[in-house]
């Protein structure tokens, strides 16, 4: 009886100090409570700290649309063709204006000097008849459409085509015929035609 008392005393002090120990180690561990409150005010401040995010809400109408306004291409055959045949009226005026004195003999007992061929007179005109063909050239392009017989001659796009080319084969051949250096062969008249045909053209559809 003794050794059980004995035992029995053992176990019961056994069992207060793992009480004791146990007791010790529960407050030397934090609580969990507390660890979920340090967390959760942790996140708070993170929420703070963050800026907030704007959301747009879209406008129920629908936004509105600008019609953009037609321009006209800058650089189009229908210009080129229109500048081409200015270029070629002011062209006709220098080479008028740029034109020798006429040294022709009058009289029989003269010596009759050859005309300048190759001068600043001579290169205007053919350059003013290269311009004439570029806008008949660039008129035939950009205008193939308008032009119809059955409209008769008195149609002003008719008329226009009509002038224009005839007034480019004159001066052309008025050209032609200056290039005799003994004889003018009446080439001035012929270019002078010639102008008059390509401006009456520009009138018709200016």
């Amino acid at each position: 009886m003794r050794g059980i008392k004995s035992l029995s005393v053992a176990v019961c002090l056994a069992a207060l100090s793992g009480t004791a120990l146990a007791q010790e180690a529960a407050f030397d561990l934090p609580l969990t409570s507390s660890a979920y409150v340090k967390d959760y005010e942790s996140f708070k401040l993170a929420a703070n700290d963050a800026e907030p995010t704007s959301v747009k809400k879209s406008g129920s109408a629908a936004p509105e649309i600008k019609k953009s306004e037609f321009e006209p291409a800058t650089f189009s055959g229908s210009n080129a063709h229109k500048y081409l045949g200015l270029a070629t009226i002011v062209g006709a005026g220098l080479t008028g204006l740029t034109a020798p004195d006429d040294n022709e003999c009058e009289t029989g007992g003269c010596v009759q000097q050859p005309r300048q061929t190759n001068g600043t007179h001579a290169k205007l005109a053919r350059a003013t008849v290269a311009l004439a063909a570029a806008t008949v050239v660039t008129g035939l392009v950009a205008h193939w459409d308008d032009f119809h017989l059955e409209d008769g001659i008195t149609d002003p796009d008719n008329l226009h085509a009509l002038l224009g080319t005839a007034g480019m084969l004159t001066m052309a051949y008025a050209v032609s015929k200056a290039a005799d250096p003994y004889s003018s062969n009446g080439h001035a008249g012929k270019a002078i035609a010639g102008a008059v045909l390509m401006a009456a053209a520009i009138k018709i559809t200016w």
